[in-house]
């Protein structure tokens, strides 16, 4: 990986010096309001968004969708907590509708992924199905658009 994008992605975008200078705030006062934050578990981190055609590792992402059965005492949450857990799980949500759990999941190779979800995703007891879909194009990515220059990104293509 590209050594800068590495430092950007390990790193934080300002200093707290230059936090405060912005806000005209002491530097102790930032640090102690970004540590506030943290202990809250409100401000988790911060990360840049890259391109997805960009090679930054982990080269195939899917969409997991995992039916459950509820435990007693835990309902959803304690099988929530532990699919994410994972290191192969980016981002996983109880939802509504036909299943019960979306997890977004990383791996190096379309038989990466396939492997995490049938040797140690769908072996876990209290999973009773999952739907993968392997992300294929994005063409937008937490709020950024991705496609190409054609035109005005404010209207939407219309067709000759």
């Amino acid at each position: 990986m590209n050594e800068l994008l590495k430092l950007i992605l390990e790193g934080e975008n300002l200093s707290t010096g230059q936090m405060s200078e912005i806000l005209g705030m002491d530097k102790a006062e930032v640090e102690a309001e970004l540590e506030k934050l943290k202990a809250e578990k409100i401000l988790l981190g911060w990360r840049p968004v890259l391109h997805p055609n960009v090679d930054a590792g982990d080269r195939v992402r899917a969409l997991i969708e995992v039916k459950i059965s509820p435990e007693r005492e835990g309902g959803f949450d304690r099988m929530g907590e532990r699919i994410s857990r994972f290191d192969e799980v980016e981002t996983c949500y109880l939802m509504s509708g036909g299943y019960d759990l979306l997890c977004v999941v990383k791996g190096t190779n379309l038989h990466d992924v396939a492997a995490f979800v049938s040797e140690k995703l769908a072996t876990i007891e209290g999973v009773l199905s999952t739907v993968t879909h392997f992300l294929l194009r994005a063409y937008k990515e937490q709020g950024y658009y991705l496609g190409g220059e054609r035109g005005d990104p404010d209207k939407p293509a219309i067709s000759p």
